[in-house]
């Protein structure tokens, strides 16, 4: 059954073996990313070798994604590895703390007690314990516990509202681009990225380091902070695609305020022509359970139904009991989900005027594969450009796209309805456009009599080249 949302998934302890992966790969996974919040630099190495292998065995290119971990602000650490704050009771954040007690714990990010004033409001691990700034001496923060718990080592701090300065490349995430850049991954994810800016620099960076090995990987901004919500469309416009990263975004800016929020970011990504993973605690509960909750089969279905390019997968296939049955499950969601989506392609493209030959092109294989009921749209492209437009607009035509590139064969695996096939294309059109029916009917994709509508650029080759719609019925002679 063709899938048209793609799955991202984290692979950790639970899913690094060759065994799993490849049942996973076999099972839908089209993404697999790599946090670098955990592990060394070794660790993503050999993983990032067994998911070529594993791709290669399961015949298909699966794309890696290198996911940074940014300038999450912590607590130190302490003496009995924790603490239990009681409400009402005073606690002081202090930056010049080694060991944590009762009374105090230190800070990872020295510079929070200039980013703080009374009244301020403190979000610890995920938002289970609020703490209220009373004052700020130095380089203590003096807080009142207002909801209490059980505060361990290295949980995460926000600011309700937002507005740390923290930058959103540290020193160890540039050392990581260029772990990241070495082992040729396809996308890098930036977290707490605020501004245009940070994504700009992020991706200099990453083409620096890329380019002794050829690489420059898509950027993927992680909207997680409060500033990146008024900031997103110049974010959008500095990135290739965003991540709607629910879990720092829903502490800082409410739980309430999220899903709106992901509908919205959804929208502008597809409006501006980039890509959009929608993350966090999607099947949650499959860490521990064999299926998942019908909350979260909602949860699923709703991000499908926005148009989300992909769904990712964390805790759920990094360390759960169930990697290979949560992308099964995810998986038969987002097709059941697909069935009803109504296509809007007549009114998406009222008021619409193309300015590129090869955007034109795309327009018109979406509008007339639609409109004739053709089986499939082929694309024979070198960037994947030409895809990635025909996957901004749903219709229920399968696109594939075939391409000599294997860069670009990745990097398309995370575009929405398209399915990326390698073909090495002959310099003659028409010989290269009856080799693409023929990987299709080889696959199954295809068979004789059905309706197919192709798009290739004259002189093959060429990136940003396509200028030729043709539609055909496969068993035709060229």
């Amino acid at each position: 059954m063709h899938r048209a949302t793609k799955i991202v998934a984290t692979i950790g302890p639970a899913s690094s073996t060759p065994d799993i992966l490849l049942k996973m790969i076999r099972a839908g996974l089209d993404v697999v990313r790599l946090n670098f919040s955990h592990g060394t630099a070794d660790d993503h190495r050999q993983r990032a070798e067994m998911v070529r292998e594993c791709a290669r065995q399961a015949g298909r290119e699966v794309a890696i994604m290198a996911d940074l971990q940014g300038p999450k602000i912590r607590v130190g650490k302490f003496e009995n590895g924790k603490t239990m704050l009681e409400p009402g009771s005073p606690f002081i954040l202090d930056a010049e703390c080694e060991l944590g007690n009762d009374e105090r714990v230190g800070l990872d990010y020295k510079d929070l007690p200039r980013d703080l004033k009374p009244a301020d409001v403190l979000l610890l691990n995920d938002g289970l314990l609020v703490l209220d700034v009373v004052r700020v001496i130095g380089s203590e923060i003096h807080t009142t516990v207002r909801v209490g718990g059980e505060l361990s080592n290295n949980k995460g701090i926000n600011r309700q509202g937002g507005g740390l300065t923290a930058p959103a490349l540290t020193a160890k995430d540039m050392e990581d681009i260029r772990t990241a850049m070495s082992l040729s991954v396809d996308f890098v994810a930036v977290s707490f990225p605020k501004n245009a800016t940070d994504m700009e620099m992020a991706r200099q960076l990453a083409n620096i380091a890329g380019a002794p090995y050829g690489v420059k990987p898509k950027m993927i901004a992680k909207i997680e902070r409060a500033e990146a919500i008024p900031a997103l469309q110049e974010i959008l416009d500095s990135s290739d695609g965003i991540m709607v990263a629910r879990g720092d975004l829903a502490v800082e800016v409410g739980n309430a305020a999220v899903p709106a929020l992901q509908k919205r970011m959804i929208r502008m990504a597809r409006e501006s022509n980039k890509l959009v993973i929608t993350a966090t605690q999607m099947m949650e509960s499959m860490i521990h359970a064999p299926v998942p909750t019908r909350a979260e089969v909602s949860d699923v279905a709703n991000a499908v139904l926005d148009g989300t390019d992909a769904v990712m997968l964390s805790a759920e296939s990094a360390a759960g009991k169930y990697p290979v049955q949560t992308i099964e499950a995810m998986a038969a969601i987002c097709v059941e989900a697909e069935k009803s989506e109504q296509s809007e392609l007549d009114k998406d493209f009222l008021d619409r005027t193309f300015t590129r030959i090869d955007q034109s092109i795309a327009m018109g294989a979406l509008f007339t594969a639609y409109h004739l009921g053709a089986k499939a749209i082929v694309a024979l492209t070198e960037s994947g450009s030409t895809a990635l437009w025909m996957s901004r607009h749903w219709t229920h035509v399968p696109i594939f796209a075939l391409t000599p590139r294997t860069g670009s064969e990745r990097a398309m695996s995370l575009y929405r309805n398209v399915t990326p096939l390698h073909l090495d294309t002959s310099s003659d059109r028409d010989t290269a456009l009856q080799q693409a029916i023929e990987v299709l009917v080889s696959k199954g994709y295809a068979a004789r009599g059905d309706m197919i509508v192709l798009t290739v650029g004259e002189p093959m080759g060429q990136p940003g080249g396509t200028n030729t719609l043709k539609i055909v019925r496969v068993g035709d002679v060229f």
